[in-house]
């Protein structure tokens, strides 16, 4: 019926469940879907800690040159920064598509793959830089073992470590029935449309209850709720709320 602007390809690992049925409805998103107060005092804490590391390291270079001696800790800072930023405020890619007999959403996040090129070529060209500036002041060469060093030890703890990758990467795939929704809710505070379910999953005789957010572009929630809305039952709640959710 209509489609909003897809900027997303859905991961191979993902399949749409209702392939075979006709798309009324598709859409792409990325979005934060965690408490971003946490993760914004993690990113405070990381930050104080890599200021103390930063000064530590401005005594330790107590025999380089004063402006090259500040550089280097600045750089250092800055660059802890960033890969601190990267793991604490990840958005996770969300795909949603509705359908005659229901609406489905795919979640999934990538292991950054383009960091670690980016941190090996960081690594290899700033330890150049070192060395060749110890040719001028030796003093460089103690720069040339903690900066980018520190930098190789990133990437390899990144690159080789099995637990950080399988934090960084999901797949996840869900869809619902029309009749499984029992309550549908516009979220006024924030891009988001909130419905509640109760299914039976297979092989399991209980019944789940859950709830579940979906992120919308700017301005489309109010069409989104009420285009699901006419795939409900009359008896099925339909409700405005506020939520304190993260926005993306």
């Amino acid at each position: 019926m209509f489609k909003f602007n897809k900027d997303l390809e859905l991961p191979p690992q993902l399949k749409w469940k209702f392939s075979h049925e006709p798309e009324l409805l598709g859409w792409t998103i990325r979005a934060r879907n965690y408490n971003t107060f946490v993760a914004n005092c993690m990113l405070l804490f990381m930050a104080v800690l890599n200021v103390g590391a930063a000064f530590i390291m401005y005594s330790v270079y107590a025999g380089m040159s004063q402006p090259w001696r500040t550089l280097s800790c600045v750089f250092f800072y800055t660059l802890m920064l960033i890969v601190t930023l990267s793991m604490t405020h990840q958005r996770m890619k969300f795909a949603y598509r509705v359908t005659k007999s229901g609406l489905e959403h795919c979640e999934w996040k990538d292991f950054p793959e383009w960091a670690l090129t980016f941190l090996k070529w960081l690594a290899g060209v700033t330890a150049v830089f070192f060395v060749f500036m110890a040719t001028i002041d030796p003093s460089f060469l103690l720069g040339a073992l903690i900066g980018p060093g520190g930098v190789g030890l990133t990437y390899l703890s990144m690159a080789y470590s099995k637990s950080y990758r399988e934090m960084h990467t999901q797949y996840h795939h869900y869809a619902f029935k029309w009749k499984e929704i029992t309550q549908l809710a516009v979220v006024t505070n924030r891009e988001i449309v909130d419905f509640k379910y109760s299914i039976i999953q297979k092989g399991d005789e209980h019944i789940t209850n859950g709830g579940v957010n979906i992120f919308c572009k700017r301005k489309q929630k109010e069409k989104v709720a009420e285009f699901i809305r006419s795939f409900l039952s009359p008896n099925v709640p339909f409700i405005k709320t506020k939520a304190d959710v993260p926005q993306y």
